[in-house]
């Protein structure tokens, strides 16, 4: 049988060698990063993730040929299913539609504020070789990060998309919703709740200015600011000091992440529910190709019954709102509340695994046992 995990190591080596091969030397300074676990700053750059217009770290599109362009992308592809590529790419193409919804006006001290230029990527290590090596995309609602070690895709998170505007007219009526699916179940999901149910799910009338869980490097307990959002010289944001959620007290307490999951639980749901949320699972778990995807997990009834559904805000359409899906291994988190809810954010993260953590220690343990008079390798 084939091991699609390996596949998908395999495709993501041979791009990102091709990448790299083709960068002069100034390029793949920028482009390249130590392996993972290195100890230090540098290091911890890899678990250091954005998902605003910032510097993510690693070079743009701007400091590369059209050539260079398409190995990037066939770099992003390798770590995305078919659907998955083309709402990325969606993305990026929307800075052109953000642009002039804002009347081609907003100036944040560069040459041009919504770029679809100002996407970066870096890989992490040798691709290919004995040692685990990584590769971060990113840029304004982009966030893709992905962990290679014995030959496997060993983590894919997080995994951040986001779409402003997230409805655009089309030609003919139709409508353009890159993220649509993954909102328009989660509201017949809660809408199709008992009373009972509905007051268990919905912790809070008032949706959060955005995900809870931010860009932790960890998820937590931890407030997140929105000064954390931007790498520092970059653009400062309004209320800089303020939780990125503004929320604060009973809201915020009502709303913070525990443990524990809030909510109600997939066992609490009937057989037309648990294909609903089934559903909406795949709206993300899917973004990855078959073999790196967990959403074949959620075939076991007992692992549908531990997820937790918890909304915020209002459940009519066109209102601002936030859901959450969180269980063993998985937190889902949505926004819609800018821009007259016309301003989505959804990201997929693994709290045990983000960015490989426990892959590496494992790896560490099995490969690089320590002899006496040995140093133990960096954490």
């Amino acid at each position: 049988m084939a091991d699609g995990s390996r596949e998908a190591a395999a495709r993501m080596a041979e791009a990102a060698l091709a990448w790299l091969e083709s960068l002069d030397t100034d390029q793949r300074r920028a482009a390249s990063g130590p392996p993972p676990g290195a100890a230090g700053p540098a290091g911890a750059e890899r678990t250091r993730w954005f998902y605003t217009p910032t510097d993510h770290g690693g070079l743009t599109f701007h400091q590369q040929r059209p050539h260079q362009h398409r190995l990037v992308m066939r770099l992003v592809a390798s770590g995305l299913s078919e659907a998955g590529y083309t709402t990325v790419a969606t993305v990026l193409g929307l800075e052109n539609v953000l642009d002039r919804t804002e009347g081609f006006s907003v100036n944040w001290g560069r040459e041009r504020t919504r770029d679809p230029g100002m996407y970066y990527l870096r890989v992490f290590g040798e691709p290919g070789g004995a040692q685990p090596w990584g590769w971060r995309f990113g840029g304004h609602h982009v966030s893709l990060n992905n962990l290679v070690a014995d030959g496997r895709v060993a983590a894919a998170t997080p995994c951040f998309l986001g779409a402003d505007p997230a409805a655009a007219p089309l030609l003919g009526g139709a409508a353009l919703r890159p993220l649509g699916t993954a909102e328009d179940l989660a509201r017949e999901l809660v809408r199709s709740l008992a009373p009972e149910a509905a007051a268990r799910a919905v912790l809070l009338p008032r949706a959060p200015n955005d995900v809870v869980a931010g860009n932790s490097a960890r998820v937590g307990d931890r407030v997140v600011r929105r000064s954390e959002l931007w790498r520092p010289g970059q653009h400062v944001p309004d209320r800089a000091g303020h939780p990125v959620t503004g929320l604060y007290g009973t809201d915020q307490r009502a709303l913070a992440l525990t443990p524990a999951p809030k909510g109600v639980p997939g066992a609490a749901l009937d057989a037309a529910q648990r294909e609903l949320l089934r559903a909406l699972l795949g709206t993300y778990l899917d973004r990855v190709p078959d073999g790196v995807s967990p959403l074949p997990r959620y075939d076991d009834p007992a692992a549908l019954d531990a997820v937790h559904l918890a909304w915020a805000g209002s459940t009519a359409a066109g209102e601002p709102h936030y859901y959450r899906l969180q269980g063993p291994r998985l937190l889902i988190e949505w926004t819609n509340v800018h821009r007259g809810a016309n301003h989505a954010h959804a990201v997929w993260r693994d709290p045990e695994t983000d960015f490989g953590g426990d892959v590496l220690a494992a790896h560490h343990a099995a490969h690089h046992r320590a002899g006496p008079g040995t140093a133990p390798p960096a954490p």
